[in-house]
Formats: structure tokens, sequence, C-alpha cells
């Protein structure tokens, strides 16, 4: 598997490339992890909240259990703060359901801080380099055998700009189609050229 151009230019801006990506993901990952922290913090107040609504429901309930035994007028007494009890557990439940909405958004914000550039590496550099990657590797293989140089000659005629082809004579596809091997060889080094890739070995390139 080829991963780098031989070719400096190619190999250096490839390089460079890899890096920014990798760079890039890191970036957004950070900003997701930070985004969580400060939306953790939304929190604390609803932590806060059902602690102390929490502990007054259950202050008053020991109250109303205490004024509960007084004879006769217990029962009366009691009422208030049964009430009272109940609203701070409302309170409390408000704090909790708080707490539960900033724990999905927790989740929910870093993922979709992180979406889009993470679909702009998987769907459109991701795709580019590994299509690299497989063409270079295949035309690796290929190259140092005449049936190989062949095919990259023939990719080149078929893919490369008439300016770049008619550099090379304005004959060049009669001369392809003739088997001379001094045009199959320019060809394939014009393919080659384009991916970055040194031409075949001189010994084989004279057969």
């Amino acid at each position: 598997m080829k991963l780098y151009a031989d070719r400096m230019p190619t190999a250096v801006r490839q390089l460079v490339t890899d890096i920014l990506v990798v760079l890039w993901v890191y970036l957004w990952i950070r900003v997701a992890l930070w985004v969580h922290d400060v939306v953790e913090k939304l929190a604390v107040p609803g932590q806060k909240l059902e602690t102390a609504g929490g502990g007054i429901a259950d202050n008053l309930a020991d109250a109303g259990g205490k004024v509960g035994r007084v004879p006769l007028v217990g029962d009366q007494l009691v009422k208030p703060f049964n009430g009272a009890a109940d609203a701070a557990r409302s309170i409390a439940e408000a704090g909790h359901q708080q707490q539960e909405l900033v724990d999905k958004l927790a989740l929910i914000l870093p993922l979709m801080a992180i979406a889009v550039p993470l679909a702009l590496v998987l769907f459109l550099w991701l795709p580019l380099r590994l299509r690299w990657i497989r063409r270079a590797s295949t035309a690796l293989a290929v190259r140092d055998e005449p049936a190989g140089r062949d095919l990259l000659a023939l990719r080149a005629l078929a893919s490369r700009p008439l300016g770049e082809l008619a550099k090379l004579g304005p004959d060049i596809a009669q001369s392809w189609r003739a088997g001379d091997a001094a045009a199959v060889d320019a060809l394939a080094e014009l393919e080659l050229k384009r991916l970055g890739l040194r031409k075949a070995s001189r010994k084989l390139s004279k057969k």
C-alpha cells in the first residue's frame, strides 16, 4: 500500500494535509469536550435546587409528624406542614428534571458541534485520500512491467489534458497505437508524475 508520493512536492502536500486534518479533528474534539463541560455546569443550580428542596421537604415532613401528635388539634396543624413539604418536593423534582435536561443537552450539543467537521473529513478528504492510495498502489505494482506501462500510458491518454499530451508530440496517440516504446514510456511517465510517483526503472524502460 502506497501512503505517500515519491516526488517531494506531492509528498509534502500530502503530509501537510494529513497533519492539518488530524489537527482539525483534534481541535473539534476539544471544542466538543469544552461544550460538554460548559453545559454540565448548568446542572449545578438544578442539583442545589433538588438538594435544598429535598432537605426542606424532609424537615417539614418530620415537623408535621411531630405536630400531628399534639392531642385534639394535631390533625389540623399538620396540614400546612404537609402542604409545604409537597411544595418543597415539587421544587426538588423541578431541580431533578432540570438536571436531566442539561444531561441531554450535554450529549446533543457536543455531537452537533463535531458532526459537521467530521462529516467534512469522512465524506470529502477521506474518499480522495483513499482513492489516491488505491491508484498509486496499483500504479506502483504495474509500473515496472511492460503491460503495466502500457496501461499507465492508456490512462494518461484518456485522462490528461490535451495540452500535456501535445507536449509529447502531435503524433503521440499514433505512436502509442503503433507500440512505440518511447511513446509508451513518455505517457506512462506522465501518469506516474500526476500521481507523484517515480518512473519505472531505467533497465525495464529500455526493453
